[in-house]
C-alpha cells in the first residue's frame, strides 16, 4: 500500500455548517482537506462524515490520524 501525501503537519481548523463532507484520504486533492476526486486510480477512498449543526472541527492534515478524518495529534510523531 502506498503512503498518502502529508499536506501539512497540523490540523485544518474549520467551522463547518451542517451537512455531509468527504475528507481527502490520499492527500492529492487541490481542495484540501476535502476530496476532489484525485484519488481515482489509487487504493485510497475519501472518508465521509456528517455534521448535524455548525461545528468547529480539526481535520487531519498529515493523513496518519487513528481517528480520521479528525486530528488525533499523530502529526507530532512524524519525522521532520
Amino acid at each position: 500500500m502506498s503512503e498518502p501525501v502529508v499536506t501539512q503537519k497540523f490540523p485544518y481548523a474549520l467551522e463547518l455548517e451542517a451537512g455531509k463532507y468527504w475528507w481527502c484520504a490520499c492527500g492529492r486533492s487541490a481542495n484540501q482537506p476535502f476530496c476532489d476526486g484525485s484519488h481515482k486510480g489509487s487504493e485510497f477512498t475519501p472518508i465521509a462524515f456528517e455534521l448535524t449543526e455548525t461545528t468547529k472541527v480539526w481535520l487531519c492534515g498529515c493523513r496518519h490520524s487513528g481517528n480520521t478524518p479528525f486530528c488525533d495529534g499523530s502529526h507530532k510523531k512524524l519525522p521532520d
